[in-house]
């Protein structure tokens, strides 16, 4: 994958926006405008503050279905990254949770939306929803029927999860990129809000020989510098919101504060390379 032509860099920060709790879910509050109203003004907070890429999640939708979501979720979600898109221009993505990739993808392709997250695409993993089995084939196969060119962001060992199977983390990153065929691989520390450790991002990194490497969850302006460069993107939520907490809205200042730092993480890698800094893409709102 060439992220340099999905993302303008070669380097990409994606935020998330969490999306409140979605008809169906077990706290759906009755309003879905609501619901638009926070997406929205989140994805201009991370826009203005220079990410290059957005991801949209049903994540206060908890506790999850494992697999197929309510078709109210699907209908809801692809209305508000139809609203997003018409809002700012920079690359949006969907994780339909927990592991929903069909409605993913059916969603991205009708929108035109550039990737999905997967949390199982290969393997099977005992999660808190119950076992999950990935299911690249039928995806792939989805993906191709859809005439879509959608990329598929795979997640490796992915965290609130065990594999049933005693596999390594090179094998399983070899796995779901040469067997899975996953456009990118994203690798997470074992719970929302904890990174992944910077040997596992080198290990990751060397397995995937090429196919980028995305830190999933736990990144900050504080650690940034450490594990930027051991991996090609980050997908950062957490740390941006007000106080750090994830149930608040994002806080443009720490979008500002986190975009910073990585920037300077990959200047100084880049630098140490001899190869001048990269080329970095700016946070893009329409109108």
């Amino acid at each position: 994958m060439d992220l340099n032509q999905t993302f303008k860099t070669d380097r990409p920060i994606i935020g998330v926006v969490h999306l409140l709790p979605l008809p169906t879910s077990a706290r759906w509050g009755g309003s879905l405008a609501a619901v638009i109203d926070r997406a929205e003004q989140e994805a201009t907070a991370l826009a203005s503050g220079g990410v290059d890429g957005i991801i949209v999640e049903n994540f206060f939708d908890a506790p999850f279905v494992k697999e197929r979501v309510d078709p109210a979720v699907v209908s809801a979600m692809t209305l508000i990254v139809q609203r997003l898109k018409q809002l700012v221009t920079l690359p949006i993505g969907l994780n339909v949770l927990r592991n929903d990739a069909h409605s993913g993808m059916a969603i991205a392709s009708c929108v035109q939306a550039q990737f999905i997250r997967v949390n199982v695409l290969t393997g099977v993993m005992a999660t808190d929803q119950g076992i999950i089995e990935g299911q690249a084939h039928s995806l792939l196969r989805y993906r191709r029927e859809l005439g879509s060119n959608v990329k598929i962001f795979a997640d490796v060992l992915v965290k609130h999860a065990r594999p049933l199977s005693s596999t390594n983390l090179t094998n399983a990153v070899q796995d779901t990129i040469e067997r899975g065929l996953a456009d990118a691989v994203i690798l997470s520390g074992w719970a929302t809000g904890n990174p992944p450790n910077l040997e596992d991002l080198e290990l990751a990194t060397a397995a995937a020989n090429g196919t980028p490497v995305f830190i999933g969850s736990g990144a900050d302006w504080e650690n940034i510098s450490t594990l930027m460069p051991a991996a090609d993107g980050v997908i950062v939520s957490s740390s941006l919101k007000r106080h750090g907490r994830r149930e608040q809205p994002v806080d443009p200042i720490r979008v500002s504060q986190f975009v910073e730092a990585a920037r300077r993480s990959f200047t100084k890698v880049a630098s140490l390379k001899g190869v001048g800094s990269r080329e970095s893409g700016v946070g893009r709102v329409s109108g």
